[in-house]
């Protein structure tokens, strides 16, 4: 295997120069920019889900700034169509054929704005380019830009005009998180920096896209002993048997999380994989993946019994030891 296209002293430069652009417009909220970085690095997709106001948008939009990206940002409104989205092909008088003309899908960051306002049909125009990284339109396939990232927002609490993400979409995402609210201290400080201007647009980029491959190179030469390849595949398979859950992890939600895992132990300055890594992750990988089953709520006080169940695993499954 090749030698990385950078040192791990470049690497933890740029990835800390990212998190500081980004730490300069999302105030307090650390491990949601953490998570934005781990799933660039992986090569997934993300999922914010939580009330509005709290800087869902924000963070992808400081994100795609601060790797200089082409970013597009799709509204999803119960009128938008797939096309919209992914692309059509035009007839054109003067050449009298068709040409293809692209959608908003075609950036590097695609922001998709409140995904649950559409409709199925228009969710669904993102489920081969999330995972083919292409799009498919009149029998002709078209990349798409690399690195290519899909980060969705959704409101949780609003039902109304709204339409659940269906589990092909959701087992798509490599990583769902909340921002939750920022503390007093943060909020404060937000008040004061934003009542005359807008932080974002003194945003400038700390690396280019070359320099945003190079990153995902070097987190891809990780290294995943066996051990901890077994250890990600038993708590996969512990989600699929417990009687609890109706629906456990998918494979690709085990291959996301080996990934996950490789970038965040790049982040910490590590070129191999610990356990922590992979436990550590698991609520966030496997969560939005799982469906319990009906019996699974009764008698707890939390709505979503998934992360205790995900805890209960966690604490299940053998941490695998170097002999």
């Amino acid at each position: 295997m090749a030698e990385p296209t950078i040192t791990p002293e470049e690497f933890r430069e740029t990835t800390t120069r990212i998190s500081d652009a980004v730490r300069r417009v999302i105030d307090g909220k650390d491990h949601a920019i953490r998570s934005a970085i781990v799933v660039l690095l992986a090569e997934g997709h993300l999922l914010v889900e939580d009330v509005p106001g709290v800087g869902k948008t924000m963070l992808a939009r400081t994100l795609a700034a601060a790797i200089d990206a082409d970013m597009r940002r799709i509204q999803f409104t119960p009128d938008l169509l797939p096309g919209d989205v992914t692309g059509v092909s035009v007839f054109s008088p003067s050449s009298r054929t068709f040409e293809f003309t692209r959608g908003a899908v075609f950036a590097n960051v695609v922001i998709a704005d409140e995904i649950n306002r559409s409709s199925p049909k228009t969710q669904s125009a993102l489920l081969e380019a999330m995972e083919e990284r292409q799009v498919s339109v009149d029998g002709r396939t078209h990349p798409l830009p690399d690195p290519f990232l899909v980060i969705a927002t959704q409101n949780p609490l609003e039902m109304d005009g709204t339409y659940a993400l269906p589990e092909a979409q959701l087992d798509r995402f490599m990583m769902r998180i909340s921002m939750g609210y920022p503390d007093a201290d943060a909020e404060a400080l937000m008040l004061r920096q934003r009542d005359t201007e807008n932080p974002l647009e003194r945003i400038r980029p700390v690396v280019s896209l070359e320099g945003v491959a190079r990153l995902i190179d070097f987190a891809h030469r990780v290294h995943v002993s066996p051990l901890i390849e077994q250890y990600a595949v038993a708590l996969a398979r512990e989600t699929r048997s417990h009687a609890d859950l109706r629906l456990g992890a998918s494979p690709r939600a085990t291959l996301q999380l080996v990934r996950a895992a490789k970038a965040w132990a790049a982040l910490q300055g590590r070129d191999y994989v610990i356990p922590d890594d992979v436990s550590g992750l698991v609520r966030s990988v496997f969560g939005h993946r799982l469906i319990p089953q009906r019996h699974a709520a009764a008698g707890r006080r939390q709505a979503d019994p998934v992360p205790h169940i995900l805890d209960q695993i966690v604490e299940s499954v053998a941490v695998p030891v170097a002999v």
